[in-house]
């Protein structure tokens, strides 16, 4: 070997060496999480619509997602689907537009969200039988007949969050099944 070969294959040595050091010690301008800055200006760049996610998820409200996300999105950014869901009961392939409303339904309850957001059937609090309300996620024959016997005794509920005032109903109860009935 010449001597420009041996500084060659020295220089190659000196630069996988440095790469080893500076990986070794963190030295690096790529941020961590496998973000790069591309993908970070990509996603900050994205414009965002709101939508309403209600029903079955874990924190049910408005919710921001980028422009041309699907349900799917919408449900994992209000903190994906409650175990007593019907995910079946949405086409979670379909498109988002700003202002929307996604109501995930129960399992055996209706209220799936038509294309214009409003809500397709909500179980009305002043006309459902006992039958009909065991049907919200966590209203068992007890807490129907309460609620029931709460419309019969008070008169009509005039308000959803008037659900408050039926013994056994909390706050947790309550915001389970507040998007999924109608007075």
């Amino acid at each position: 070997m010449g001597e420009s070969s041996n500084r060659l294959v020295l220089s190659g040595l000196l630069c996988c060496g440095a790469l080893v050091v500076g990986g070794f010690f963190g030295w690096s301008d790529r941020p961590q999480g496998g973000v790069t800055d591309s993908t970070a200006a990509s996603v900050a760049s994205a414009s965002m619509i709101d939508v309403h996610v209600a029903g079955l998820v874990a924190n049910p409200g408005v919710v921001s997602v980028p422009e041309g996300a699907i349900v799917a999105d919408a449900v994992a950014a209000a903190g994906g689907l409650l175990v007593s869901s019907d995910p079946d009961g949405l086409n979670l392939a379909a498109p988002l537009s700003a202002g929307q409303q996604i109501v995930v339904p129960g399992r055996g309850a209706a209220g799936v969200s038509s294309g214009t957001g409003a809500v397709d059937r909500l179980i009305s609090l002043n006309q459902a039988t006992e039958a009909e309300l065991e049907e919200l996620p966590g209203v068992g024959p007890v807490l129907a007949e309460r609620i029931v016997s709460h419309r019969d005794i008070h008169g009509p509920f005039q308000a959803v969050e008037d659900l408050l005032q039926v013994p056994g109903i909390g706050e947790a109860k309550f915001a389970s099944i507040r998007d999924l009935v109608r007075p």
